[in-house]
Formats: C-alpha cells, sequence, structure tokens
C-alpha cells in the first residue's frame, strides 16, 4: 500500500464511483505537453538491486502515472533527467521489483536523490534536494508508527471480550488518531509556508455545524454549511494539489454529492476557474475534468453546464492546449445539447402524419407532451412502446397527455404495419420525407436528430403546455414518475 494512501485513511472521504466519460482522454491531455526552460534530475540509489527499470511516478487521483523511467546499473543506481521542470507535487519512486516504493515531495529543487534501504524504507531511507522531504519524512516515521498502534487497537477492539475491554481499545484508538491529527495542525501552525502544510490544508474536510441534527432544517444547516466550507482548505491557485490522491476524490464528491443544480454549479466552476487563472497546471486541469464529467453528465439537466463550458471557455479558445480532434468532439457534443436544454422551449418539427398531412409539434393542444422518437426495426422499441402505450392509456391520457411520435428512420412500411398491429391509434405518428430532409441541408438548417440529441432509440422527451423541455432522455417509468409529481 502506498504510504500516502496508508496516511489519508485517517480522514473521511467520501469515495465516488469511477468516471466513465466518453472523452476522459481530456483530463490527463494537457500533461504531456508543458515547456519549461529548467531541468529537473531526480538520482536513485538502491544498492540492493543490479539491474531492472525503475519508474518515476505521481499521484493523479487514485492512480499512479508514470512521469519517467530509467535503468538500474550494477551500482543500483538509476538517474532520471529532463530539460524541463517537474510540476509540484507527490511522486512515488517504484523500484525495479514492483514491490518496493517510496513517495517523496517535489516542490522547488528539481534536483533530488533518493537513497533507498529496502529493509526499512520510511526510517533508513535518504531523501536530499528539496527541504519539503525533511518535514515530510517525519510525518511519515511519526505517521507509520501511529499506524501500527491504530491496526493494533482495532485488532484488539474486535477481540474484545466485554463492553470494557471495546471501551478501552476505541478510547485509545481514538486518542492516537487525535495525535496524529493534531500533528498535523502543529505542521500548519509552526509551517505554514510548506507544501506539506498546502497538502494538509486541502486535505481537511470542514466540520458539520450540528453535530446531532434532529430535524429537517438542522439537516438542511449542516448541508448548507459543509458545502460553504468545501473548499477553505484549497485556493485553486496552487498547481501542487493536483499531483496528489486526494484533489481529485474532493472534486468528485463535490460535483457528483454536494452541487446538483446546474445553475448553482456554473456559479462555482466561473469561480473556481477565475482563480486558477493564474496557475495554469490547474486550470488545465479543472477545465479538462469539468469538461468530462459533464458532456454526459450523471443528473438530467446538468448537460447545461457543459454547453457553458463551451460557450464560454472552449469556444473562445481559452483550451489552446486541445487538440483539433478533441476541440472537434467537444464542439460536436455541444451543438447537439444546445437546442434541447431543460427549461428552453423545444424545438417545433415540421413533420407528416400517417395520413399524409403536415402535423407539426406545436399543433399539439395538450397539458403535456410526451414527444417519442423511435424506429419499428430497433429490438429495444418494440419492447418499450407496448409498455408506454399501456400507462398512457391507464393514465397520462385523463391527464391531458399526448404522444408526438417521430420515426427516425426510412422504414413508412414496417412503421405503418408495427403501429397498427400494436393498435397505437391514440398517438400523433409523424415522419420526415426524403425531401424534406434534403431541403433542411440545403438551407443548412439542424435536423431532428441535432435538435434533439437523438443518438438511440427510442428517446423520449416531457413537454409542457407551453413545449418547455421540463424531462429528456428518460425512461417511461422515470416519465410516469415526473409526471406524478407535476401533478401533485
Amino acid at each position: 500500500m502506498y504510504l500516502f494512501l496508508r496516511i489519508i485513511i485517517f480522514d473521511t472521504f467520501v469515495s465516488q464511483p469511477d468516471m466513465n466519460k466518453t472523452i476522459l482522454f481530456l483530463l490527463f491531455a494537457s500533461f504531456g505537453n508543458r515547456v519549461f526552460s529548467q531541468n529537473y534530475q531526480v538520482t536513485l540509489l538502491a544498492p540492493g538491486y543490479k539491474n531492472g527499470i525503475a519508474y518515476l511516478t505521481y499521484y493523479m487521483g487514485a492512480n499512479l502515472n508514470i512521469e519517467d523511467s530509467a535503468a538500474v546499473n550494477n551500482n543500483g543506481t538509476a538517474i532520471f533527467k529532463g530539460n524541463r521542470k517537474l510540476p509540484p507535487g507527490i511522486y512515488v519512486m517504484v523500484l525495479p521489483d514492483k514491490k518496493h516504493r517510496i513517495d517523496f515531495l517535489i516542490d522547488k529543487g528539481q534536483e533530488i536523490s533518493l537513497k533507498i534501504d529496502t529493509t526499512d524504507i520510511i526510517n533508513n531511507s535518504v531523501i536530499k534536494g528539496d527541504k519539503a522531504n525533511d518535514l515530510y519524512t517525519q510525518y511519515q516515521q511519526f505517521t507509520a508508527a501511529k499506524g501500527a498502534l491504530l491496526e493494533k487497537e482495532k485488532t484488539a477492539f474486535s477481540q474484545s471480550a466485554s463492553k470494557k475491554d471495546s471501551a478501552f481499545h476505541e478510547k485509545n484508538y481514538s486518542r492516537i488518531n487525535n495525535e496524529i491529527n493534531q500533528y498535523r495542525e502543529n505542521i500548519i501552525k509552526n509551517y505554514p509556508a510548506s507544501m506539506l502544510s498546502a497538502l494538509f490544508l486541502a486535505m481537511k474536510e470542514p466540520k458539520y455545524l450540528i453535530q446531532n441534527p434532529i430535524t429537517r432544517s438542522d439537516s438542511i444547516e449542516n448541508y448548507n454549511y459543509y458545502k460553504k466550507h468545501f473548499w477553505d482548505g484549497i485556493t485553486f491557485m496552487d498547481d501542487r494539489v493536483i499531483r496528489t490522491p486526494f484533489f481529485l476524490k474532493k472534486l468528485e464528491q463535490y460535483y457528483r454529492s454536494l452541487a446538483i443544480v446546474p445553475d448553482s454549479i456554473i456559479k462555482d466552476v466561473d469561480y473556481q476557474l477565475l482563480l486558477a487563472r493564474n496557475s495554469p497546471e490547474m486550470y488545465k486541469f479543472l477545465l479538462n475534468w469539468l469538461t468530462d464529467e459533464f458532456i454526459n453528465p450523471k443528473y438530467m439537466g446538468q448537460d447545461a453546464v457543459f454547453v457553458h463550458l463551451f460557450e464560454k471557455y472552449h469556444s473562445k479558445g481559452l483550451t489552446h492546449w486541445l487538440n483539433e480532434k478533441q476541440m472537434e468532439t467537444i464542439s460536436r457534443r455541444a451543438y447537439m445539447l444546445m437546442a434541447n436544454l431543460i427549461g428552453d422551449k423545444a424545438a417545433n418539427l415540421e413533420m407528416i402524419d400517417s395520413m399524409g398531412k403536415p402535423s407539426t409539434l406545436y399543433d399539439v393542444n395538450a397539458d403535456y407532451t410526451v414527444v417519442c422518437f423511435w424506429d419499428p426495426t430497433c429490438g429495444h422499441c418494440k419492447e418499450e412502446l407496448p409498455r408506454l402505450d399501456s400507462i398512457y392509456q391507464a393514465s397520462w391520457k385523463k391527464h391531458d397527455v399526448k404522444i408526438y411520435a417521430v420515426l427516425t428512420e426510412d422504414t413508412k412500411a414496417e412503421w405503418t404495419k408495427y403501429t397498427q398491429e400494436h393498435h397505437l391509434t391514440d398517438w400523433v405518428h409523424v415522419y420526415q420525407t426524403k425531401e424534406m430532409a434534403a431541403a433542411e441541408i440545403a438551407a443548412q438548417k439542424p435536423g431532428f436528430r441535432q435538435l434533439y440529441d437523438i443518438t438511440q432509440t427510442p428517446t423520449l422527451y416531457l413537454l409542457d403546455k407551453e413545449k418547455r423541455i421540463i424531462g429528456k432522455k428518460l425512461t417511461w417509468e422515470q416519465l410516469n414518475e415526473l409526471l406524478q409529481v407535476k401533478w401533485k
């Protein structure tokens, strides 16, 4: 287990699911193209090794990323060097056997030597070249000793035969943990300008305002206070916190658990990016991560954040580090989302109905309109449309809900057959002729696929009486839940 990860387990962090984004490569896109006027050299002295490859790595979230690699000679020496300056942060030297490694800090010093004793890496290894490591080494030794005591008390607690024993070991565990926290507080107080102090401040989480909330009001106060003070230890003007195990976790915790409403998120990201403008690596990291996070967001409506990022930053040339392909991906996605944001009026659709007559979306007069994009040759559509019709007939219809169903492919014969066989008679069935589609292209007008971001079928939208979008890309079950809320 990496030592720093072993250290931070004594703090409370909310772990989140891994990101699964379509352009996750943005997050690290900027870190391989830096230009600096200074050089770095990290020298590894590991007499226990006579050959093999050692790796200079750095933390980025929960992962270790390779910065450089070097061969170990028969004297146990490996030299890592480059004609640039290494960004500050927590680095890890991984030895050739992949089993031994040592954490160290890089701050202002760019010539570091690591003398490794694998019999006791923490207590016997020597790190020179950057004073930041003096405090860090002492802290590692302190927490290693305290960590062993914590494990001992934890084991003893689990084996306790009485409540008295349990209370005794629980008290000891709490005391040792408080000693570790107090050690950190002393570093912050006595060495406020140190890198270790900056890292400890960034790791801290705010305490709850009300320790034992009883009412809903208490819980709301706790939430508001916790959210307001969540970033107290991070200035967003310090690049050093990027290369740590905890900064990415804090971003994920904040934007996946605390900041949910799009308008609130937009205010937060604009403020953070404004602060980060004078810290190039922080600015790149934040903007890349936020773009990846909200290009396919967890919650409906948060795609407005991505569109905002595109309009205010990407489209203004403020992401010069991205290549042409990346910018093309971002731009294409933004244009697919601009016309269908929650709260905006839906684009009108001019179609032909099953009787061959013109039928526009805005011709539908209803309290709520469900727009269903589908194709009769789509297997999932075949399963879902009868269910959609069942809930429509059983509940929605009496509440003045109407369904405007758009054929997405050139499958008119199958379309007619399917709607008749399944008695979808109360729906407004429409399609676009080839001539209408060609005219749109000639006039350089966006088609319905772009206007409604149709990348799969079925796709369902819910519009209110004024044809504003109040729900999109939901299942029929989710639509039903949303309608139930609206009716109440």
